[in-house]
């Protein structure tokens, strides 16, 4: 049975049931009930200390609590001059803003917006050690991409940048993947919804619509100065990749065009959503969505968001390394960052399957795919691939067999 069948059988299940098989009091003892956390007694910091099943429970039954009792209803809109936003440089230069002006000074740049303009949008605040390193690793890649052809001459003079994990040891291996790899330039700019998230309240009531729209406001004012919506690139982080889908359905509407691409990196479970709308990441919102699910069974969801979905090493309470449910949500955006470094764009093969057990018996179907920044714009379904516990992450290898589109099976 197929991921999709999977959920949709559980949630005919959950449907099915009456509503005094619903109730918390039948699947949680009045003790487990008592001692459940409030919103406001979790932290971050104390996910971060929690081992990953601990903390992918307690996140559980807090999700499925709010469910069924639909109590949490979204009423958390930071403001628009609260938001930071870091315009970086192609030399490493940052320049600070808040959403309400970064505009204007992007385009006080000389040359902004002529090439690839890629949007982050953070979803946790930077407040601890994985979160920061995480965001500093995204940071470095897109310096490397877009400042390839002065790390080409570095890596053909045999130099080498010290504490970058993405470099090899080997000056040869560097200077030859650099030498294959394909000169990009472009704007970067991260969009820090995530640090007034200051606690765990406010992630959880974030108003993902009304936060999605005044991003997309942003987005309609570059485009209306003279960037094309093909060339920008929207990247949403855990709760923010919802952000990033309420962003484009609100650009469309103004506009009626689509961003060409938004890629999701772990979308989280939605704690607080409004009964009658439909919320968050899904497909139709930008050309084509991507979807990278880390933490599919703790903080993120397991539902598809995208045009194509990848599972590494299928759904999960946390990707392979991770100890806690935050380093499992920040497993996604590792990933991204490692396929963006110049040369490492194929390190993550995949092929769709309906698990990981089928990846494993080499009974994927379809075309292999990449995930990460050079995927395929035309992929569709679900994918499996397996990845490595730490930095490199990329295994470079898929499953030894798939079959074809014509059903033919082919080695790869």
């Amino acid at each position: 049975m197929s991921l999709r069948l999977c959920l949709l059988a559980c949630l005919v299940v959950v449907a099915c049931a009456s509503k005094d098989e619903l109730k918390p009091t039948k699947w949680l003892s009045a003790n487990e009930l008592e001692n459940l956390p409030s919103l406001n007694d979790i932290s971050f910091e104390r996910l971060e200390n929690m081992p990953l099943q601990k903390g992918a429970q307690l996140l559980e039954k807090i999700y499925h609590i709010g469910q069924i009792e639909n109590e949490l209803t979204p009423n958390f809109v930071p403001s628009a001059s609260n938001i930071p936003v870091r315009i970086i440089k192609s030399n490493g230069d940052r320049l600070d803003a808040k959403l309400n002006n970064y505009v204007e000074k992007a385009f006080a740049q000389p040359g902004f917006g002529e090439d690839e303009v890629t949007i982050v949008l953070t979803g946790l605040p930077q407040t601890t050690p994985t979160i920061k390193k995480s965001m500093r690793k995204l940071e470095q890649a897109y310096l490397q991409r877009y400042n390839l052809q002065e790390q080409q001459k570095i890596a053909q003079n045999g130099q080498h940048q010290k504490n970058n994990e993405y470099e090899s040891t080997s000056s040869e291996e560097t200077s030859d993947e650099w030498k294959n790899a394909k000169t990009t330039s472009g704007n970067l700019i991260i969009i820090d919804v995530g640090s007034t998230l200051t606690n765990f309240k406010r992630y959880a009531m974030l108003d993902v619509t009304a936060t999605g729209a005044m991003v997309a406001h942003t987005l309609i004012e570059l485009t209306n100065k003279g960037v094309p919506q093909e060339i920008i690139h929207l990247i949403g982080q855990g709760i923010s990749a919802h952000v990033a889908g309420a962003a484009g359905q609100e650009f469309t509407g103004h506009t009626g065009h689509k961003l060409r691409r938004i890629t999701g990196l772990d979308p989280a479970k939605l704690l607080s959503k409004r009964r009658e709308y439909l919320v968050g990441l899904s497909r139709g919102d930008a050309d084509f969505i991507d979807v990278i699910h880390t933490s599919s069974l703790a903080m993120g969801t397991p539902m598809r968001c995208g045009d194509v979905d990848f599972y590494p090493n299928g759904p999960n309470q946390g990707a392979p390394g991770s100890e806690n449910v935050i380093e499992a949500v920040m497993r996604a955006t590792r990933y991204f960052a490692e396929s963006v470094c110049p040369g490492k764009e194929h390190n993550f093969p995949a092929v769709a399957a309906n698990s990981l057990k089928q990846y494993k018996q080499n009974d994927g179907f379809g075309k292999r795919a990449y995930m990460g920044i050079e995927v395929d714009y035309d992929l569709k379904g679900d994918y499996i691939l397996e990845v490595n516990e730490k930095s490199p992450f990329g295994k470079h290898a898929p499953a030894q067999k798939q079959i074809s589109y014509h059903g033919q099976r082919h080695e790869i």
